[in-house]
This record gives C-alpha cells, structure tokens and sequence, in this order.
C-alpha cells in the first residue's frame, strides 16, 4: 500500500504524519514549513506485523528554524487516525493545490497538532506509531546553534538554600556598594591619608592602594567560593566547576559599560527578592510561634471543656491558616520559588563586573605585590594573629588614663602582664633613659597621651568590632536595607590588621612610659601625706 505524508517538526511534545495541509482550528487551513513526501510500503500479515521496507526523502534540502527550539524531534508522539471523510478532502486540497513534487511550498504553521493521512491498515498504523515514538524519544533537540544538545532539564528549585542565597547576595551587594564611586572617593580622601594608616601601616599611597585592592580580591575570593558552591549544585553541568571561569577573568577583557549596567541591573533584582526573602524570613518565625500556641491550646482543650477556650481553639486555627497562606504566597514571590541556575547565572555576571571594578579603582593585580619592605623586614599584625590582642592592650591603656584620680594597683598589674614581650623587655631601660619634667601636670600628661590616642584607640575599637561580611539574619533583624560598610563595621584597612608589629610595638611603648609618670602624678599626694 503506497501512502504518500509527511513530517511536522513543531514542539517538544508534537509529532506526526501528516497531509500536505491540515486544519486549525484557531488559524484556519495552514501550510506545514516545510512538506516531507514518504513513501514507504507496509505489509500486514495475519497478527498484525507491519514491517516499514523503505522510507525516502526528497533530495531538496529543507531549512528549520532555530528559534526559540521551535521544530524539535518529539519525545513522544501519538498518531490520531482521521475518518475517511476528513481524508477524503485532504486528497482534494492536495490535488486542488497541484502538488506533485516531492517538496511542498514553504510555510508557517501554527497548530500544536496535525491530522495524520487514511489508507493505514489499524495493524500497520500501529506499528508505525510505535516506530516513530521510539525514534523520537532517541533524537536530542536542535539548539539555536544548529547543533544538537540534550534536551534541558528543570532548573533546581532554590527553597530551604533561599537564606544561604540570600546572604550570598548580600555578600556580592555589600562587595559592589564599597566599589562605588562615592566609596572609593571617601577610601582615597579620607581614610588612606588618616593618621591611624599613615602612622601603623604605611605612608606610601601606592603601596596603600595595593593594600585596599587585595582586601577587595580576598573579599571577591569569598563571594565567588559561595557562587562555586552554588553552581556546583545546579542540574545543568553548564553552571559546574566555576572556579575554572573565574581564575579566566584575569585575561578577559569585556567593555566596562555594558558590565556594569548588566550587573547593576540583576543587583537590584536579586536585592528585591532578598527584601522578599527578609520578609519571609520574619513571617516564617511567626508561623512557628502559632503552630506552638495552637498545640498549646489544643492540648489544654483536651484536659479543659470549656466553651471559651475551644472558641480560642478555633480563632488560632483561623490565624494559622490565614499565616500559612501568606507565607505561602511570600515563598512564591522570594529566593524560595527561584531556581538555582537563575541566581548564579546573574551573579556570576556581577563577579565578572566587580573582578574589572576593582583593577579599575584601586589597580591591576599585576602589580599588587606588596614592597620588600613590608613583607620581608616588617611584620603585619593580623596574619601572625596579634591584632585582637594589641587593639585589647591599647584599649586598657586608655581606660586607665581616662581615670581620675588614683589608679589602682591591680590595673596596673593587668596591664603589666598583657604587654607584648618586646615592650616588657624595653620598659625598665625605657624608664631610666626617659627625662620628662617633673614640672608637667597630671592634665598636661593626659593631653600628651591624647594625641596618640585620638588616633590609635579608634583603630583599636575597629579591629575589635571587625566581623567581616553582615550576615543575613543580622541584616534582617537590623531592619534597615543598607548593605555597605556601616557605624561599627569598619573596612580591614581601618582596624589594626595590616599595622607594623614594630611601629605598632613603639607606640605602644610610649603610651606606657607616660602611663607611668601619670599614674606618678596622680600618687603623690597620697605619699606626702
């Protein structure tokens, strides 16, 4: 039996044979792309066996259009077998439209379905239909490219992770508010050419600079480690192994303009949806407290058979119903709902945009190696772990000078025994060497003392209050939407991380030395008496 059809490629979910023209009922009679002929011979034996000898194609060349993945190889397909009557004017629209060569004309179609052609025996045309779902179930689909790929899977659904997320988010905005124009501004204005980093780190402002671009590059390290974790987790391979893409950034070099207002753009998103998250957050927390003050009344309706407490029963099952309903809601409009693809794919795009801001602001890790001097004849406090005790020792000095009056004995020995070893050591020679005025006032001595301090203690407070990045449940307790550097979280350059162990040993040092004419001062009148 010769039967003459052809192949629609139209979506993910549609195959079949079809005529040469078909019905929609949306757009009326429609023209398929592009037409197929087959001719193939079926042989029906007496169970039904159909065996497909020959299936041909026309020699013209078709084109399908990549678009949107619009003509696919289906996964599955079912055949629908028409009625005799519906072939029958299939045939006439064939031969009205005189269509006998092989290739149709080229058209658009836009049914979802096609008819498929009379004349199949039920046997054959089961057969076929067999035959081409498995066929299109073994197909991989056409990608824009033109090449074939895998067919996609579903995203990975963020939910319970939408807090981890949403303080990764937070991580990359606070990373992007210290990049900006007017932080920057304030870094190389106000804070570089303080007295506190002059004096402790470095008066060189190149070297300075340098300083600040690695605390950002550490900063961006961490933010980025997270994305990798992230991306690690998503079903697409495409989002694996990101840290191989991140270490390629150095020799990419992509126009800043379009990064940033890409970046930009995707920040402000992802922040509308951590507020969102934020506000799941609390209401999360109020959804538990009325689950337990719902138990608690139902267990105290059991041992209980009044009347008023089963109304407070009913009133706290209403609430809990309308709380789960609107928590529902937020998790739909939140990081929970989100997939896991969506969100790295725009933040790697906002590493990419800081990775080029940073060499912009503060210089090329070209040449961001820290001088000879500072690394090899000097040594920094915070990676040999003494800052928190140094901003401690400092911090006790001046407690002890902001006293009035007598000091007592055992501050002094508190103090005595938190000095750094090299200061104990010079101490006792420092004191014999040491000619200050007798003449001098216990006030003129604190305002000497003040002029180390002014400078030094702020900077001791900052290293004590140093935490790093703002954690999310902070940030959400907190109630405010800033996300930048704030009153209490100063920058690494600010605190006492990056100070000369040496520089920072001598003022130390002179700090005590005038402590001891003061607390001198202020014991003698008790010893005349």
């Amino acid at each position: 039996m010769d039967y003459t059809g052809c192949y629609m490629f139209k979506s993910r979910r549609s195959a079949g044979v079809a005529d040469a023209s078909f019905y929609d009922s949306a757009d009326g009679i429609t023209e398929l792309p592009d037409t197929i002929d087959l001719a193939h011979k079926h042989t029906v034996s007496g169970a039904g066996e159909t065996t497909m000898d020959g299936l041909e194609f026309g020699s013209q060349s078709y084109t399908m259009s990549s678009k949107d993945d619009s003509f696919l190889f289906p996964r599955s397909g079912k055949l629908h077998e028409s009625t005799s009557e519906e072939a029958t004017v299939s045939g006439k629209m064939a031969t009205s439209e005189s269509r006998k060569d092989r290739f149709g004309n080229n058209g658009t179609s836009k049914a979802s379905g096609c008819r498929t052609g009379a004349g199949l025996g039920a046997a054959g045309y089961g057969r076929a239909v067999e035959i081409l779902d498995t066929l299109g179930c073994l197909m991989t689909t056409l990608s824009p490219d033109g090449g074939f790929t895998s067919r996609a899977t579903k995203g990975t659904q963020i939910s319970i992770l939408a807090f981890e997320v949403a303080n990764t988010v937070l991580k990359g905005a606070s990373v992007m508010q210290s990049l900006s124009e007017d932080s920057v501004t304030y870094f190389k204005q106000v804070v570089l050419p303080s007295e506190g980093v002059q004096n402790l780190i470095s008066s060189d402002m190149g070297e300075l600079m340098r300083i600040v671009a690695s605390d950002k590059r550490e900063e961006l390290r961490i933010f980025s480690q997270e994305i990798v974790r992230f991306g690690n987790r998503c079903k697409n391979a495409q989002w694996h192994n990101l840290d191989r893409y991140f270490v390629k950034l150095e020799s990419e070099n992509v126009p800043q303009k379009q990064l940033k207002e890409t970046a930009t753009v995707e920040m402000q998103k992802l922040m509308t949806l951590v507020q969102r998250t934020t506000d799941l957050y609390h209401e999360l927390h109020a959804l538990d407290r009325f689950e337990q003050d719902y138990r608690c009344q139902q267990k105290g309706n059991e041992t209980s058979n009044k009347v008023e407490k089963g109304d407070n029963v009913q009133v706290l099952r209403l609430e809990l119903k309308t709380q789960r309903g609107y928590v529902k809601s937020l998790k739909k409009r939140s990081l929970w709902s989100k997939t896991l693809e969506d969100v790295v794919e725009k933040l790697v795009d906002i590493v990419q945009y800081l990775h080029v801001e940073i060499n912009i602001s503060f210089g090329t890790s070209d040449g961001g190696e820290l001088s000879s001097e500072s690394t090899v004849n000097s040594l920094r406090l915070g990676p040999a772990g003494l800052a928190l005790h140094y901003a401690n020792t400092i911090i006790q000095i001046y407690g002890i000078v902001s006293r009035s009056g007598y000091v007592p004995a055992n501050s002094r020995d508190a103090l005595y025994q938190v000095l750094p070893p090299r200061v104990r050591l010079a101490l006792p020679n420092r004191l014999r060497t040491s000619s200050i005025p007798r003449e001098l006032t216990i006030d003129q001595i604190r305002s000497m003392m003040e002029k180390t301090l002014k400078w030094l203690v702020p900077m001791a407070i900052n290293t004590t209050c140093a935490r790093g990045f703002l954690r999310f449940s902070e940030w959400a307790k907190s109630g405010t939407e800033r996300v930048g550097r704030g009153p209490g979280r100063p920058d690494v350059i600010e605190t006492l991380y990056h100070a000369d162990k040496t520089r920072t040993e001598a003022y130390i040092l002179e700090l005590v030395v005038w402590l001891h004419h003061l607390v001198s001062q202020s014991n003698r009148p008790a010893n005349v008496k």
